[in-house]
Parts: structure tokens; C-alpha cells; sequence
């Protein structure tokens, strides 16, 4: 799933690509996708002009004139530029088609993704905006901020790090990853956990993210080029993805066991 990192990445792409552009269409081969009535969301958006891309945690907005468009990309979505001529391949399911004869494409294999159309005023009144936690190098996101948070919970940390209400648009790479550098097992509990973690947490999370960002996020199945981008961060990765190969700090083998239902790697003489 595109985390943090991918879907900045992807935000930072689409506004040096399709800023300024106006959509003349829109359409919608897969219903679901669209939250709400897919022939208004294209009604509406006809004759809107792409003015800035924004984004919120894992969502990534497209401000228009008048209205936000969210979406969420969720396990597999992309988005590819392409002349309004090119044949529409299977999973192409939304097309913005703009004036100038060239589309925006929304790909998504598992057809997970969301996207919700709203009025500029109420964007925070979309609950999955109101939810989002603080995000990696806010000035919000502190040891006070963490232990409010974290200290009472009989949760994993593993779990709780994926949980969007805390630490908006970290994911399943970046927590493994977050949680190796802070030396912290992910199997403890939050209410284990002490002043040392919490600051340990916060500037793990800030510096890999900040240079998984850098490196246009981590290409593995589901983040694979798409707008030219290709993630490198992934030559960086310590345990993610790295069952049974030696740790890169102790030689200890790395570990993959399942945590809430996700693949959590670590090693177990780095995270005691």
C-alpha cells in the first residue's frame, strides 16, 4: 500500500504535471470507487481547473476551483498521464480528460481505492480527514503528543504505529523500519513503553520518512512506477521485506511474524 512517502511523492508529481489544466470530462468505468452519485461527481467536475495538490496523511487532495477532490489510493491505485487517444486498458476505472486532449488515469488492479468530492468549506468535515492523527515533522509531534496517546494502551506498538488517528500516513514498511531504528520490539506493548521510546520513535519516523520522501518512497508490488516515478528508497530498508537474510547491524537473522494480520519484520537481537 503507498505510504506517506509514495503518496507525497505522487502528490509532488501530479502538481508539476496537471496544475493549471481543466477538465472538459470525466469517466467513471468502476462506480464503487466514486463515494456518492458518480454522474453528479462528474457533472460537478466538468469545467473545474486543477489550481494545487495537496495532501492529508495517505489522501491526497486535488484542489479545483471550487471543490476538493480526496482520494485514497488504498492497496494498489496509480495515476498515469496519458493522451486522450491512447486505448483505455482494463483497469483504467476514472478518467479526467482535460481541455487540452490529455488525461489524468486512475489505475487500480484491486479497485480499492476512494475518492470523495466535496466543497472547499466542509473538507474537515469529512471524517476521514477530521480522524487524521499528526503527521512525521509537524511541530505537533512530540513526546507529550505520543504518550497522551500511546502510554494506556495494551496494544502491540506495531499496531498502534498503523493507526492513522496517531501517526497520520505511517504503514505497514515504514513502522517495521521506524521501529528497527528505534530498537524497540514490536511486539511490546504501548504502555511499556518509556520516554526514551517516544523520542526514539519521533525521530526515527522524522528522519526515514523524510528520506524515504527524498528518494521518492519504496517500489515493491504494490507501489511500482507510475507518472515516471520510481521509488529508491527501498536500497535503504533494514528489515522490511528481509525474512531469514542477516541483519545489517548484527548478522542476526531477520525475522517476518504476523502482528494484527501484518507482516511485521524485525530482528530479534536488535529489538530485544
Amino acid at each position: 500500500m503507498p505510504e506517506i512517502a509514495e503518496v507525497e511523492t505522487v502528490r509532488k508529481t501530479l502538481q508539476s504535471q496537471i496544475v493549471g489544466k481543466k477538465i472538459q470530462k470525466v469517466t467513471v468505468l468502476y462506480e464503487p470507487i466514486i463515494e456518492g452519485n458518480s454522474k453528479e461527481f462528474c457533472e460537478l467536475l466538468a469545467g473545474e481547473t486543477i489550481q494545487e495538490m495537496k495532501r492529508i496523511g495517505k489522501w491526497l487532495l486535488f484542489e479545483l476551483d471550487h471543490y476538493f477532490l480526496l482520494s485514497h489510493l488504498r492497496m494498489e491505485g496509480k495515476y498515469f498521464l496519458k493522451s486522450a487517444a491512447d486505448p483505455i486498458l482494463k483497469h483504467e476505472h476514472i478518467i479526467f480528460t482535460f481541455q487540452d486532449k490529455s488525461d489524468i488515469r486512475y489505475h487500480d488492479t484491486r479497485k480499492f481505492g476512494r475518492m470523495i468530492l466535496t466543497v472547499k468549506e466542509d473538507l474537515y468535515k469529512i471524517k476521514a480527514i477530521q480522524k487524521q492523527g499528526v503527521e512525521p515533522n509537524q511541530k505537533e509531534f512530540t513526546t507529550e503528543y505520543l504518550k497522551a496517546k500511546i502510554a494506556k494502551k495494551n496494544l502491540p506498538i506495531k499496531t498502534i504505529l498503523l493507526d492513522q488517528t496517531i501517526i497520520s500516513g505511517l504503514g505497514n514498511i515504514y513502522a517495521n523500519e521506524v521501529l528497527f531504528a528505534s530498537k524497540i520490539n514490536p511486539f511490546r506493548k504501548g504502555k511499556e513503553l518509556n520516554d526514551k521510546d517516544y523520542k526514539n520513535i519521533i525521530e526515527s519516523t522524522n528522519q526515514i520518512i523524510t528520506k524515504a520522501i527524498q528518494k521518492g518512497g519504496t517500489t515493491i508490488k504494490s507501489y511500482t512506477s507510475s507518472l515516471g516515478v520510481t521509488g529508491r528508497f527501498q536500497n535503504d530498508l533494514m528489515v522490511h521485506k528481509r525474512e531469514k537474510e542477516p541483519c545489517k547491524i548484527c548478522q542476526t537473522l531477520i525475522k517476518n511474524e504476523k502482528i494484527g494480520g501484518r507482516s511485521t519484520y524485525y530482528c530479534p537481537n536488535c529489538q530485544k
